[in-house]
């Protein structure tokens, strides 16, 4: 039964980069690219103005000088134009800079929009020019391999006509429920009887982490039913599975999947909730068997299934973000196993202030949808008191624009 930490390393030890795949630019949002991108050429490709305005010489703007304008180039104009002493050229916005100029005036900064301008304010030497190869040299490396795709990055490729990238390519995680006391959902709930929410809450969870997902269903608890089953989820990259892990009579996930070639890793955690999950592999293929409830399911998704899965995307932060917070309240726990503390945050002044988001127990679901975060605490420590401070695993990411 090993630590939180220990079962992570067990984890990330058998994860791996998954092969390249092309994909259209604006699906590429969130992945991570396989090889490094070089400027196929300057950028800016050459000298253009960054304001609307008038094309000038410095020297000719002294003292409130009236010049000639002698023409007029749009953003995209490919003609070639000269500026000719004590003469201005009228420019947009990303055009051209004619030949001979070296500023540009803004519009508000002058008079007149005939034949003649007036320049108002004092000009500086190459002012509101955008020099070629300022921003980048053809050649530069822009985006190193093991790059996550943003938007900066997509608008960085567009710049330069990509219509495609090499990126590491998304894992297919396939996600199995099991339990004859589970319904589809959409179907009619009876006591004794559970909707499925675990299917489609780990299903979301993936999406959210970038993969691609599979549902499989619900597996009842007969031998054949979780063969038929297990044997589509064992052909995807990671296999998730939902309860049937532990001791019961019909706790059957583990014996078949063992059956089936599992290598099994561990079987339990030394934290709660969450203990009884499984972790093994079949060749490269990694089978994650979490408990069925559903809070359990999720601490453990986020701490354990998450990080795998962006591993094998090409991610190199792959830990959940970490905020240290001051506890406010007294915190009792077993000695031995770590306790995941759903809580709720704060901003104190110069610290995080964490609170409870209520009762603790497995069974509280709510407790979990009104949580920022989990406090991971520790299993040397029997108890916490309010003032300790802790580190706290976010789980919404509107915590990260909060100003501690």
């Amino acid at each position: 039964m090993p630590s939180l930490e220990e079962a992570r390393r067990l984890i990330l030890e058998r994860a791996h980069t998954l092969g390249n795949e092309s994909v259209e630019l604006i699906d590429s949002m969130g992945l991570v690219t396989a090889k490094e991108i070089a400027a196929p050429w300057q950028m800016p490709m050459c000298d253009n103005s960054a304001m609307d305005g008038f094309a000038v010489r410095r020297a000719d703007c002294q003292d409130q000088a009236r010049l000639r304008i002698t023409g007029f180039i749009p953003a995209g104009s490919l003609e070639e134009v000269q500026l000719d002493p004590g003469c201005a050229v009228k420019v947009m916005t990303g055009a051209r800079i004619p030949a001979g100029c070296d500023a540009v005036v803004p519009y508000e900064h002058t008079e007149g929009r005939d034949e003649f301008v007036t320049i108002k304010a004092p000009v500086r030497e190459h002012q509101h020019i955008r020099f070629a190869g300022s921003d980048l040299r053809c050649g530069e490396i822009v985006l190193p391999a093991g790059t996550v795709i943003r938007a900066p990055e997509i608008s960085m490729m567009a710049s330069f006509s990509m219509s495609h990238v090499t990126v590491f390519r998304r894992p297919r995680v396939a996600i199995l429920s099991t339990g004859d006391e589970l319904v589809e959902l959409g179907e009619p709930v009876v006591p004794g009887r559970i909707a499925d929410s675990n299917g489609v809450a780990l299903a979301a969870m993936v999406k959210s982490s970038g993969a691609v997902v599979e549902l499989l269903g619900i597996a009842r608890d007969t031998h054949a039913s979780h063969v038929a089953k297990m044997s589509l989820g064992l052909q995807a990259d990671i296999f998730i599975t939902s309860a049937g892990v532990s001791v019961g009579d019909r706790d059957l996930v583990r014996e078949v999947l063992t059956e089936m070639g599992m290598e099994q890793v561990f079987y339990s955690i030394e934290a709660r909730p969450g203990g009884p999950t499984t972790f093994g592999v079949k060749g490269d293929r990694l089978i994650f068997c979490l408990p069925g409830n559903p809070v359990a399911s999720m601490i453990v998704f986020d701490e354990l299934v998450k990080p795998a899965i962006l591993k094998a995307m090409g991610y190199k932060r792959i830990l959940p973000p970490v905020i240290r917070a001051v506890l406010q309240e007294d915190v009792a726990k077993k000695p031995g196993l770590a306790k995941f503390l759903r809580v709720r945050l704060e901003p104190g002044g110069e610290r995080f202030l964490a609170y409870s988001s209520g009762a603790q127990t497995t069974g509280m679901l709510k407790t979990l949808a009104r949580a920022d975060g989990i406090a991971v605490l520790p299993s040397e420590r029997s108890s916490y008191s309010a003032g300790d401070e802790v580190d706290v695993h976010l789980i919404s990411d509107h915590v990260l624009r909060l100003e501690a």
